[in-house]
């Protein structure tokens, strides 16, 4: 269960990562506007998700590609945050107050998840 989890963190991590290429207009349209350089910002976090997914695979690397992840996971929380309090609509993503706010919490899952990886 643990190694089926850990390919689907990753995958959700290159996947993200990806978007933060494809689409970074939505990635920027959240953040809080007391960070500088939102695009270079957003670009830079689609790399380091992107390295952490494919670090996460390699067994020589997963134990610091996950903490990595976890310290990225709660960088970016933040944003999530100004997300909900801020009631941005972001098109393609869920317009409602509640689906908003579910990715408050849903950072502490994903925080969880990778810090589960840490671990031997």
């Amino acid at each position: 269960m643990k190694r089926v989890l850990l390919v689907v963190l990753a995958a959700l991590l290159l996947a993200a990562g990806i978007g933060h290429f494809v689409i970074p207009d939505r990635f920027m349209a959240i953040m809080p506007p007391y960070l500088p350089w939102h695009y270079e910002l957003v670009l830079l976090t689609g790399v380091l998700e992107i390295a952490g997914g494919l670090g996460l695979l390699i067994p020589r690397t997963r134990k610091a590609a996950a903490w990595g992840v976890f310290w990225l996971l709660l960088a970016m929380w933040p944003a999530n945050i100004h997300h909900a309090m801020a009631q941005v609509q972001v098109e393609g993503l869920p317009a409602s107050q509640a689906a908003l706010w579910v990715r408050v919490p849903l950072q502490l899952v994903l925080l969880a998840w990778a810090w589960w990886y840490t671990r031997d």
